[in-house]
C-alpha cells in the first residue's frame, strides 16, 4: 500500500487532552488519497462522532496492540497540510500551552470545493518531481538590506520615510518599494517570500509595489479581505512549489512555502498582528519560529521599531539596517496645545496647513472618530454620564441629542450628578466635528473624513484637508504637503503598557506620508517622546523604553502569561509553577469577569518552556477530572482553567 497502512491523525478539537497524534488504519479503498496532510474525517470513541482532522504522518505498523479505528473519509482532493506547517504550529502551540489544531485552524482556510476542483483540473499530478522554478529578473543592484537577506540575516529594518509614485500611476509608502524590491531579489534565486502587514491599506500599497518588479502570477494574496473561494484559491496555489511572494495579514506567516528564502513583517508593533483566537500567537513569534527551522531570511521593518524588535537588536539576534539615506521628516514640535485653554490649533501649525493648503492635501490626525466623543458638565466640567447606565454621554451629530455610549439611551434631560446643571460641553472632539470647524475656517477647501466608518485608501494631489483618525491615514499623490498631529496629550492619557509605543508609531507612520521636506507638526506633547519624534531616533527611543521596562520586570523583557480559572482550580497550577524556582514569580489573583479570579505569571525567557510545559499539564488535568453527579444536587459546572502566554492587557 502506497505510504503504509497506519495513518497519524491530529484532530481537530479544542479539547487539551486531544491534542496528541492517533492511529488510524487506512482502508484499501482509501489508499490512494490518503496521504500525508490530507485532511480526513475519523471516528471518535465517544458517542460514535466523527471528527476533523489531518494526517501528519504515514507508518507501516502501530504501537497500539489493539484494533485500529479506519479513516472514515479524506475530504479534501489535494494534502492541505505541508510538513513546515505542522511543524510551525506544533512549536508555536507548544510556546504558548495551547492546541496545534487551533493553529492550523488559522493556518489552513476554509475548503470550497469548487475551487479546489478547480486548481486540480489547471495542476494535474507530474509523473516525476517537479524541477526548481525559472528565476526571474532582479531589478537594480542588491543594495545593503539585499545583501543582509542573501546571507539570511536576521534584521531589523529602519523604514525610509515619504512615498513614492510608481509606473503605473499608483503612489505608495517607500517602505512598500524596499519590501517589494527585496521580495523580487529573493524570487531572482528561485526562492518564495512571505511579506505579512497588518491591514488592508498595507497590503494594497504593498500588492501596487509588488506589481512594478514581479510578475503579476508569482503574486499570491492570502489575507482575510478576499472572499472564502479566493482565499482557499490563493492558498492552494502556495502548495504547487513554485517560488512566489505570498502577501497577507497575520496569518500569512503559516503560509506553506517549501522553497523559503525570506519572512518579512512590517509594523510588527500594531496590534493586529496579534491572534485573539486560542493560543494567541503574535504574528512576529510565527515568524521568528519558522525563520529558526527554515533558515530564512528574517526582516521586521518600521519606522518605529517595537520594543519587541529592540530586545532581539539588544541581544545581538536581528541585525540592524537603515537605508542608505535616511530622510528624516521635518518635524515640529508645538508645545501650547498641551497648555489648558489654549486652542486645540496652534498658531504656527496653523498658518503650515494654511499655507500648505494652497499646494495641495494636508493631513490632519485626530484621536478619535464621530462628532463629539466625550461630554461633560458646562458649568463644574464634571465628565458627562447616563443616568440609567452610568456609561459616558456622547454626542454623534450638530444637531444630534447626546446618548450613552454603552446603553445608548438618549440623554435630553440632562442633569448633572454633581452641581445640577443642565447644560453640556464638548470635552473630545471627533473626526466629524474637526471636518465641520476647519471646513468653516478654510472656505472653498476640500475637507475629507478617514475614519472607521468611511475608510479610504487614498487621495489625489489636489488641494484638501485630509481629517484621518489614527491609523486611517490614506496615501496622497505625491506626499502630504503638510502634516498636523493633533490631540496628542489625549492619546498619551490611555492608560496601558504600550501606550507610549503605540503612540510613536501612529505619528512616526503619519509623520512618513509627507512630502520630502514638508512640515510635520505635532501638537501638545512634551518630553522624550516629542525629541525623539523631532530628531527621528526612534530606535534609540525604544531602547528606553525597553531599559525602563526591564527595571519594573515588563513585557518584553520578561514573558508573560495569564491564567484564569475559579478559586480552588487555581491553587494547585500557581503552586506548581511557584515551585519552578528562580526567574518565575506571581502576581495576584484578582477578581475579573464571571466569577473568575486571574493572576499573571512573570518568567525569564529561559524558564518559559518551563511554565508552558506546566501549565499546559494543568490544563489536560483539569479537562480530565471526572465529575461524577451527587443525587439531590445540581450539577456542578465544570471547572474552567484558560491561559494565554504573552497577554499584555493584564498591565492596562
Amino acid at each position: 500500500m502506497p505510504g503504509g497502512r497506519v495513518a497519524r491523525v491530529a484532530i481537530d478539537s479544542p479539547l487539551p487532552q486531544l491534542d496528541q497524534l492517533f492511529d488510524y488504519a487506512v482502508p484499501e479503498a482509501l489508499a490512494d488519497r490518503a496521504v500525508q496532510g490530507a485532511a480526513v474525517r475519523v471516528p471518535l470513541r465517544s458517542g460514535g462522532r466523527l471528527a476533523r482532522g489531518w494526517i501528519v504522518e504515514l507508518a507501516d505498523e502501530s504501537d497500539f496492540d489493539g484494533r485500529l479505528s479506519e479513516i472514515d473519509e479524506v475530504t479534501t482532493l489535494v494534502p492541505v497540510l505541508a510538513p513546515e506547517v505542522w511543524a510551525l504550529a506544533r512549536r508555536v502551540a507548544d510556546r504558548a500551552a495551547g492546541s496545534a489544531s487551533d493553529v492550523l485552524r488559522l493556518a489552513i482556510p476554509s475548503r470550497y470545493v469548487r475551487a479546489e476542483k478547480a486548481w486540480v483540473k489547471e495542476h494535474p499530478p507530474a509523473a516525476e518531481p517537479s524541477a526548481a522554478p525559472e528565476a526571474t529578473d532582479a531589478p537594480g543592484e542588491p543594495d545593503a538590506l539585499d545583501q543582509a537577506v542573501a546571507q539570511r540575516a536576521r534584521i531589523a529594518l529602519q523604514a525610509l520615510p515619504g512615498v513614492e509614485m510608481l509606473s503605473g500611476g499608483a503612489t505608495v509608502g517607500r517602505w512598500a518599494v524596499t519590501l517589494a524590491t527585496a521580495a523580487a531579489h529573493v524570487l531572482a534565486q528561485g526562492e518564495t517570500t512571505i511579506v505579512a502587514v497588518p491591514d488592508h491599506r498595507d497590503l494594497a500599497q504593498l500588492e501596487h509595489a509588488l506589481r512594478d518588479v514581479v510578475p503579476e502570477e508569482r503574486i499570491t494574496r492570502v489575507d482575510a479581505g478576499q472572499t472564502g473561494a479566493a482565499r482557499y484559491r490563493g492558498f492552494l496555489d502556495c502548495l504547487d512549489g513554485t517560488a512566489r511572494v505570498i502577501i497577507g495579514n497575520r496569518s500569512a506567516a503559516y503560509a506553506p512555502a517549501t522553497r523559503l528564502g525570506l519572512i518579512a513583517l512590517w509594523d510588527d508593533g500594531d496590534p493586529l498582528f496579534a491572534e485573539p483566537l486560542s493560543p494567541g500567537v503574535h504574528a512576529r513569534d510565527a515568524a521568528l519560529v519558522r525563520q529558526e527551522q527554515s533558515g530564512a531570511a528574517l526582516v521586521f521593518a518600521a519606522h518605529a521599531r517595537s520594543t519587541e524588535v529592540q530586545r532581539l537588536v539588544g541581544l545581538g539576534w536581528c541585525r540592524q539596517v537603515e537605508p542608505e539615506r535616511l530622510a528624516r521628516p521635518r518635524v515640529v514640535v508645538d508645545e501650547a496645545g498641551s497648555d489648558p485653554g489654549t486652542a486645540r490649533i496652534p498658531s504656527a501649525a496653523w498658518r503650515a496647513a494654511r499655507d500648505a493648503s494652497r499646494e495641495g492635501p494636508v493631513l490632519l490626525q485626530v484621536a478619535r472618530p464621530g462628532y463629539a466623543a466625550a461630554l461633560a458638565c458646562a458649568r463644574c466640567g464634571s465628565p458627562a454620564t447616563c443616568a440609567a447606565c452610568g456609561g459616558g454621554l456622547e454626542q454623534r451629530g450638530p444637531r444630534a441629542a447626546p446618548t450613552c455610549r454603552v446603553c445608548g439611551t438618549h440623554a435630553n434631560g440632562f442633569r448633572c450628578a454633581e452641581c445640577e446643571g443642565d447644560r453640556l460641553r464638548m470635552v473630545s472632539v471627533g473626526s466629524e466635528r474637526t471636518a465641520e470647524e476647519l471646513g468653516r475656517a478654510f472656505p472653498g477647501t476640500r475637507v475629507i473624513v478617514s475614519d472607521g466608518e468611511r475608510p479610504l485608501t487614498e487621495v489625489g494631489s489636489e488641494p484638501a484637508l485630509v481629517i484621518a483618525t489614527r491609523g486611517a491615514e490614506p496615501v496622497a499623490a505625491g506626499g502630504y504637503r503638510a502634516v498636523l498631529l493633533l490631540d496628542g496629550e489625549r492619546m498619551l492619557l490611555r492608560e496601558a503598557l504600550r501606550v507610549s509605543e503605540d503612540c510613536v508609531r501612529w505619528w512616526a507612520d503619519a509623520a512618513a506620508l509627507a512630502a520630502d521636506d514638508a512640515p510635520v507638526h505635532l501638537v501638545g506633547v512634551r518630553g522624550r517622546i516629542a525629541t525623539a519624534l523631532a530628531t527621528w531616533q526612534l530606535a534609540r527611543w525604544a531602547e528606553e523604553e525597553l531599559a525602563a521596562r526591564r527595571e519594573l520586570r515588563f513585557p518584553p523583557a520578561v514573558r508573560v502569561a495569564t491564567v484564569k480559572a475559579r478559586g480552588p482550580v487555581l491553587e494547585r497550577p500557581v503552586a506548581e509553577v511557584r515551585a519552578l524556582g528562580d526567574g518565575v514569580d506571581v502576581l495576584g489573583p484578582v477578581p475579573v469577569d464571571d466569577g473568575l479570579e486571574r493572576v499573571v505569571v512573570r518568567m525569564d525567557y529561559g524558564r518559559a518552556q518551563a511554565v508552558a510545559a506546566s501549565l499546559r499539564a494543568s490544563m489536560i488535568r483539569v479537562a480530565t477530572e471526572r465529575r461524577r453527579p451527587v443525587q439531590g444536587q445540581p450539577v456542578r459546572r465544570p471547572p474552567t482553567l484558560r491561559v494565554r502566554f504573552d497577554d499584555q492587557e493584564a498591565f492596562g
